[in-house]
């Protein structure tokens, strides 16, 4: 037996933490995840793999009863060799999914474990952030250095801001997510009251507690999230709070617009053309990023303060509204469901019958 083993089965503090730690995994996962042994056989056609993330593989899948389609990330543990601190972060996401019922964030239909794989029903939502920033430049027409026309932008915008009326509906349940990208934004295929936007993935989030954080020097978990978008206060493991989030929103952002917010360089050249209406606005808008992306946390913005200020960054719809250029815009938006759509279909062509981790 070597020293340290030795050393800490001896150890009573070692014993409680292990003790309190298998307790607390027993206890979140016989509350939250229900026992359902050939559920996820008996219940769903898997459809396809539409992508990865949170320890899991997600799949398209279609009710055999009612024909609805859903999206089911499957989490083997055996597969994916999680420890115990992993399975914490799965059962915390399946709380804070169930916990919260809301327009800004994929809605949790149900959880459930068969042997050593757990099961997340979630609504279908069948393209991220990612998709669109791709396609984007597409239907536009617009050459990968080219500017934005004003189209383009005011679309950029709508986007932007939903993203952020995201993170302001968390950080005011005193939420963290920690790891805010691309991927975990998710396309609604089903719009509420205008809204298409929902936050996902929330195997990384914590609570934040304002009275304990401005008490003590006691640190969030460092090294979480997914680079670049991750803060420094958090790769450092330094003392950090929901502005953490703000970094991230500040290189979404930066996506979106086609500003690379993390080099020196004045970006709003980018921009530079004889549209004024334009120009204005995004340099608005590279300030309030910039602002955003600060070194010391505490000084970034709120959400609410970027929000506030939209109408600086953005552009006035009335002024587009009645332009045949921008009716023609829109349908070229619209065909963007069209390209995801018939891709959609013929990957499911091609890989009809691939089984999900986990399933014999």
């Amino acid at each position: 037996m070597s020293t340290l083993h030795s050393y800490k089965s001896r150890d009573p503090q070692f014993f409680y933490e292990f003790i309190t730690t298998k307790l607390q995994i027993q206890t979140e996962e016989s509350s939250l995840i229900k026992i359902n042994e050939g559920h996820y056989q008996h219940s769903f056609e898997m459809l396809c793999k539409i992508g990865s993330g949170g320890f899991g593989d997600v799949f398209k899948v279609k009710n055999k009863s009612s024909n609805e389609e859903y999206a089911v990330k499957v989490i083997d543990f055996i597969a994916k060799e999680l420890n115990d601190k992993h399975k914490r972060d799965v059962y915390k996401e399946v709380e804070y999914l169930k916990r919260i019922d809301n327009k800004y964030i994929v809605q949790c239909m149900d959880a459930w474990r068969e042997m050593d794989v757990v099961y997340i029903q979630l609504e279908m939502c069948s393209q991220n952030l990612t998709n669109i920033l791709e396609i984007k430049p597409q239907v536009f027409k617009r050459l990968p250095k080219e500017p934005m026309n004003s189209y383009e932008y005011i679309i950029s915008c709508e986007i932007f801001r939903e993203v952020l009326e995201c993170v302001q509906y968390l950080h005011g349940l005193s939420i963290i997510h920690r790891d805010l990208k691309p991927d975990n934004i998710l396309i609604s295929d089903n719009s509420l009251k205008g809204r298409f936007i929902k936050l996902c993935d929330f195997g990384l989030v914590t609570k934040h507690d304002n009275i304990i954080h401005n008490k003590t020097v006691n640190k969030h978990t460092a090294g979480v999230g997914t680079d670049p978008y991750i803060a420094l206060e958090v790769i450092f493991g330094e003392k950090y709070d929901h502005k953490c989030d703000i970094h991230n929103l500040a290189v979404i952002g930066g996506d979106i617009f086609r500003i690379n917010v993390l080099t020196d360089l004045d970006n709003n050249q980018q921009y530079s053309s004889t549209n004024r209406q334009l120009n204005e606005p995004v340099s608005q808008l590279k300030q309030i990023l910039d602002q955003m992306l600060v070194r010391r946390w505490n000084e970034r913005p709120e959400c609410s303060e970027v929000l506030a200020k939209y109408n600086e960054w953005s552009i006035d719809k009335n002024i587009l509204a009645n332009d045949l250029e921008f009716e023609s815009t829109l349908e070229k938006v619209h065909a963007i469901e069209t390209q995801i759509r018939e891709r959609d279909e013929r990957r499911e062509s091609m890989f009809p019958s691939i089984p999900p981790i986990g399933l014999p």
